[in-house]
């Protein structure tokens, strides 16, 4: 996930304007150019269970990525366990670090995705989620802060956790009234 800088993240609570006679006063919003601060989020999502884990790093190397892997093969659920890791094909991601990292950890298996088809990687809806429990309706002064807004969202995740269905999102039904875009019934009249 990145790069998130240290900025204001909008959010999407109605925001009450104040009256002056019949008109509304427009809500004004103040501008931040979020110059204080920037970096990257590597994540592991396991689907089956829910389980989630995120490192922050300043910048998206190999050496960054080959590190991230080396704490997630330490992580708990995938200890010992056939892994297999879905990517993009980001350069870092097929470097020679992430080679010699595939050849060192015969129980890791890699698949990338194919080119300009990121809805194909599970992580990707579950990045949304993310920012949404994290960024959303905040301000951030340094990268710091997000680091912790990210790691506190990740904790929020894992204790609520449950499995991830793909494509499976909660759609706010809209209740008809009963009657209404209904045939009529026809009703026989006689005199």
């Amino acid at each position: 996930m990145g790069p998130e800088a240290a900025k204001t993240y909008p959010g999407k609570q109605l925001v009450r304007t104040p009256q002056v006679g019949d008109a509304a006063i427009r809500a004004k919003y103040e501008a931040d150019y979020g110059r204080r601060g920037k970096g990257y989020f590597f994540g592991a999502f396991i689907p089956a269970t829910g389980q989630a884990f995120t490192a922050p790093y300043e910048r998206r190397t190999g050496e960054n990525w080959v590190c991230f892997l080396e704490q997630v093969d330490q992580w708990e659920p995938c200890q010992g366990k056939r892994v297999l890791a879905i990517t993009d094909n980001l350069g870092s991601h097929l470097g020679t670090d992430a080679q010699l990292f595939s050849a060192e950890h015969a129980h890791w298996e890699f698949v990338f995705t194919p080119k300009y088809a990121p809805y194909l990687n599970l992580i990707e809806p579950w990045w949304k989620i993310l920012r949404s429990l994290a960024l959303k309706g905040r301000r951030f002064e340094t990268f710091e802060q997000i680091c912790t807004a990210v790691e506190a969202a990740t904790d929020y995740w894992n204790h609520h956790r449950h499995p991830f269905q793909w494509g499976h999102r909660r759609r706010h039904l809209h209740h008809r009234q009963p009657g209404i875009a209904q045939t009529p019934t026809a009703v026989a009249i006689t005199r």
